[in-house]
């Protein structure tokens, strides 16, 4: 049973994107959306999902995902990706996607992984509150997490390519084999571990060429790493773009014919100066009747004492002033930022959501690393540098 998005008014900051409405179809279409089409592409149309979009049809796909590409950055930094730019210039082979609510890695894995929304899969931020055993646990690290398969009982879309007859490799690092996050959301296949991007396109290509009907997902960090620590904004994010651009135009180059290759990412980026964070230690007043903080530093998570959250929501927004959105519960559901959401699902959502724009972030120096603190480039909110994604597509060549 679903509860569906109600009418609601919420409030739109010049900044942020539209929510994703209560019928997503009527807006940009979702990373949700990319699995369940490569597959109707491969001829094994998801019996859960049916394709929102249109590809040409092939016998082999190689997904690639690129952790922190945004779409608003690419754009700007393309003259790093030579190869990448030519592609954007064929409307053919881009479009420009939302990863959903909220843009962070942990709910977009959910939303690749299973083909639903964050409403339905319940992959809801990078802090995620367990309601069973009221604490908060880090969606990536999956450190104090629940039993994976049991906090994500759907079965993933990699699993039901493997029941459609479809050969499905995933690759990637070799610590994500069997990890929380992975177990729950890209669960499914075999997985081959790979150091370096080098290595992960070898790999992709060897396993195109093992199977006649397959499906190969290679992931790749370090864009999104240099980015945290750097800003999407350096120059060493521009190096690693130039070097991503190489080996995808050398994987594009390389697949054996019937092979169509897709690119997308699970978020952008925004650099917020340290200067302009706010520190929840030194705030009490933030802190007063706030049971549990989830989320991340721009776009929090406030589950409150009973009956405290009117006046959390008024600290808050008296504090941030128009640097943020503050959300109550009901209002983020009728905007269906999370899509449409189970009653499973409602547990696990913050009583108020704070949803900062470009120049703010709210970090806690009592509770969060000194390197976490000292990171430069951030996501979670839903500014289009956060939110939009590309998806591009390069159709199978014919033998």
């Amino acid at each position: 049973m679903t509860v569906a998005p109600a009418a609601a008014s919420g409030v739109r900051m010049p900044w942020s994107e539209p929510p994703l409405g209560p019928d997503r179809a009527r807006g940009r279409h979702t990373l949700a959306d990319v699995l369940p089409s490569v597959l109707a592409a491969l001829g094994a149309p998801d019996p859960l999902r049916s394709a929102a979009i249109t590809f040409q049809s092939s016998r082999r796909a190689v997904v690639v995902l690129v952790d922190g590409l945004g779409d608003e950055l690419l754009r700007r930094r393309a003259g790093h990706a030579p190869f990448l730019r030519g592609a954007l210039a064929a409307p053919s082979a881009t479009t420009t996607l939302t990863c959903g609510f909220p843009s962070t890695t942990a709910t977009s894995m959910g939303s690749l992984g299973t083909g639903e929304l964050p409403g339905v899969h319940g992959m809801v931020g990078f802090q995620m509150l367990d309601p069973e055993r009221d604490v908060v646990f880090n969606g990536l690290s999956w450190e104090n997490g629940p039993e994976p398969r049991r906090w994500q009982p759907l079965r993933t879309v990699f699993e039901r390519a493997e029941a459609a007859g479809v050969a499905v490799t995933r690759i990637g690092p070799g610590f994500f084999d069997g990890s929380g996050l992975t177990i729950a959301a890209l669960r499914g296949g075999s997985f081959r571990a790979a150091q370096g991007l080098a290595a992960g396109v070898d790999a992709a290509l060897a396993a195109c060429r093992a199977a006649t009907r397959s499906l190969v997902y290679l992931y790749w960090g370090d864009l999104d790493k240099i980015g945290h620590v750097h800003g999407a904004s350096s120059w060493q994010w521009g190096d690693e773009l130039e070097a991503i651009d190489a080996e995808i135009a050398r994987l594009v180059a390389s697949v054996p014919p019937d092979t169509a290759v897709y690119l997308t990412a699970d978020h952008g980026m925004v650099d917020v100066p340290l200067a302009s964070r706010i520190d929840l230690a030194a705030e009490p007043d933030l802190r007063a009747g706030v049971r549990h903080v989830s989320g991340e530093p721009r776009a929090l998570g406030l589950h409150c004492e009973p009956g405290a959250a009117e006046d959390a929501a008024q600290a808050w927004q008296e504090r941030l002033g128009s640097r943020a959105i503050i959300e109550t519960l009901c209002t983020a559901t009728g905007l269906g930022r999370y899509g449409e959401v189970s009653e499973r699902i409602l547990p696990r959502l913050p009583d108020l959501l704070v949803l900062c724009d470009p120049t703010v972030a709210v970090v806690n120096s009592a509770m969060m690393r000194p390197a976490a603190l000292a990171l430069l480039g951030l996501h979670g909110s839903v500014t289009a540098d956060e939110t939009l994604i590309p998806l591009f597509h390069w159709p199978a060549r014919v033998a």
